[in-house]
């Protein structure tokens, strides 16, 4: 396999193309899908593999950029990007994009970048994959007790509806969306992910899709389309900020990039045959996975925390291919259906 080996000149260190490709497609698959930047393949696995921190973050966000770009198209093509939301939390999000990239050169500083990020990773992967599971889970059990009574069960208000009465002027409506809130809310929100993500080198996907759905009230899709709208913004000023303090590998983004585009039109097309909670649900799977993989890394497991990372992340993108292949063949029997019960009908009439 040396065969396939190249010199990454800013990293200072040999990689394998092969496997940059791999990780390339399978984060465009699930970027595609979730929304997400995919960073919780990328940034760990290029450190595990030999990238020192900061250089796996920087590399990550150029390649993130690039691959939201395709995304992002894709998702405004069915009606999944709201444009004026996502608009609204660039303020906030590149702020706390430069805030979390000075935060992480004070860490390599002080030699402490490489434990304290991955400490923080598994916190919040933790945190938010639990959150995710229980809504689900919650989820199911309001469909079951509206099967077995037939009515269904009132409802508390969830955390968007709460701050959705915070009437803090300009209110703003998000069609997209069907959401009405203070500018302040998506502001605020974009501010918080921003500094997440140039800390832990992501584009924010993991924490911002969940923060569009919970704390913003979207819909699952329109969620997932803004989020890559929002990686897409923050990838290109994460890159540009790393990039000027020598931190971004261009070589290693390209090649991953080659990957992730053809990876990227599979994953946004699966989302349109896959019902809301269901993309949820596979989310916290993920979410968890990561978090293991980073906590095996921590305690110096190498070997089963880059099997556990490269083999979950090819696991749930053919889980993804799947479900857009099932989909598609669904879709092609309902047409076919439709057009010979006109056909029939028509004889008929004849």
């Amino acid at each position: 396999m040396d065969m396939f080996n190249i010199y990454l000149p800013i990293a200072g260190i040999e990689f394998n193309v092969l496997l940059l490709l791999l990780i390339g497609t399978t984060v465009g698959i699930c970027g595609g899908f979730f929304g997400i930047g995919g960073a919780w393949i990328v940034t760990p696995a290029l450190n595990i593999f030999g990238f020192p921190m900061p250089y796996a973050i920087g590399t990550d966000l150029a390649h993130m950029g690039g691959k939201s770009i395709v995304s992002t198209i894709r998702h405004s093509k069915f009606g999944n990007v709201d444009l004026a939301l996502g608009a609204s939390m660039i303020l906030g999000t590149t702020v706390g994009m430069e805030l979390g990239a000075r935060l992480v050169m004070h860490l390599e500083k002080l030699g402490l970048a490489e434990s304290v990020i991955r400490k923080i990773y598994i916190i919040f992967l933790f945190l938010i994959g639990s959150y995710v599971l229980y809504d689900y889970l919650s989820h199911m059990a309001r469909q079951r007790k509206l099967r077995a009574v037939g009515a269904p069960t009132p409802q508390r208000a969830n955390i968007a509806q709460r701050l959705h009465r915070i009437n803090i002027p300009p209110m703003i409506n998000f069609r997209a969306s069907g959401v009405r809130c203070s500018i302040w809310l998506p502001v605020l929100v974009g501010l918080l992910t921003g500094v997440i993500a140039s800390v832990l080198g992501v584009g924010g996907g993991f924490i911002r899709m969940p923060a569009l759905i919970y704390l913003i009230g979207c819909p699952t899709l329109v969620a997932v389309g803004t989020d890559l709208f929002e990686v897409m913004i923050t990838g290109a000023y994460g890159a540009f900020t790393y990039g000027v303090k020598g931190r971004v590998d261009l070589l290693a983004a390209m090649w991953m990039l080659i990957g992730a585009a053809v990876g990227a039109q599979l994953g946004t097309v699966a989302v349109k045959y896959v019902r809301g909670y269901s993309i949820r649900l596979l989310f916290a799977v993920t979410i968890f996975i990561a978090c293991i993989s980073v906590l095996l890394k921590q305690l110096d497991l190498q070997l089963p925390s880059s099997i556990m990372i490269l083999t979950a992340g090819v696991v749930i993108s053919l889980v993804i291919i799947v479900w857009l292949v099932k989909g598609v063949i669904r879709e092609r029997a309902a047409t076919r259906s439709a057009n010979q019960s006109v056909l029939k009908t028509g004889t008929e009439r004849r």
